[in-house]
């Protein structure tokens, strides 16, 4: 994982977030550009807010993937907006700037990892959790350098349920999952934990587990903020290094 602040000069706080998701020939890494605006006033016409206004807008470039990507953004998109703001609004101590707002735009610039084998799978959510998790983590990095005060620094963490090597084997549970690596993948969640204050800001979980199996969720989740905490590593020490 590489991480760097400070990317975009014009914008009040930027990072740029690359990770290398396989080492199979042809399978693209994951690479996004965060850049944050504001806080800013809101227009006159606004509505009083006792809290900041918060903002996400998350876009594949259109070379992202091999299936081309529209100008215009399409329902996975807006879900991937949706839950980063969620992930975000429980780190951000909003009620420090009233009637303000800030805008986070994140461009995915690679964020293929197979999709072809994606596709034929039907397996094109597993790729959005990855993306999610980083989008996350990318966004935190450029909130601290934008300078907005957080409870935490948050980061993104997936985990999933895979089978592997036929129907008759057990289920194992394997962090930052690419989907083709693996025979299939059960279920999956994505994390947004903050370590020092031992919380969780955001959970997507997607696909089928058996109800009354409650040890197999917690053992889904944990895995998933474990892996949150891996990155939070990196992140801490890419703004210690921006401080120092």
């Amino acid at each position: 994982m590489f991480l760097k602040t400070g990317v975009t000069p014009s914008a009040s706080g930027s990072a740029y977030l690359e990770i290398t998701t396989s080492g199979k020939p042809g399978v693209s890494g994951l690479k996004l550009s965060c850049s944050v605006h504001g806080p800013r006033s809101l227009p006159r016409s606004s509505p009083f807010s006792p809290h900041m206004v918060l903002s996400t807008h998350v876009k594949y470039a259109p070379f992202a993937t091999k299936q081309r990507r529209g100008y215009l953004r399409d329902p996975s998109e807006r879900d991937l907006g949706i839950h980063l703001e969620t992930a975000l609004r429980g780190a951000i101590i909003a009620d420090r700037w009233p009637k303000s707002g800030v805008d986070i735009i994140i461009s995915i610039i690679e964020g293929d990892q197979d999709r072809e084998s994606s596709q034929s799978q039907g397996d094109e959510v597993w790729d959005m959790m990855n993306a999610l998790s980083g989008c996350i983590t990318v966004a935190s990095a450029a909130l601290a350098d934008a300078g907005i005060d957080c409870v935490d620094t948050v980061a993104g963490g997936v985990a999933a349920l895979v089978q592997d090597a036929g129907d008759d084997s057990k289920p194992s549970i394997v962090v930052d999952p690419l989907p083709s690596e693996h025979e299939r993948i059960l279920a999956a969640c994505c994390v947004a934990y903050l370590p020092t204050r031992d919380e969780v800001t955001n959970l997507w979980f997607r696909g089928d587990l058996p109800a009354s199996d409650m040890d197999l969720y917690t053992s889904l989740v944990e895995q998933g903020i474990q892996a949150s905490k891996n990155a939070n590593r990196v992140l801490v020490e890419c703004l210690s290094e921006t401080v120092g």
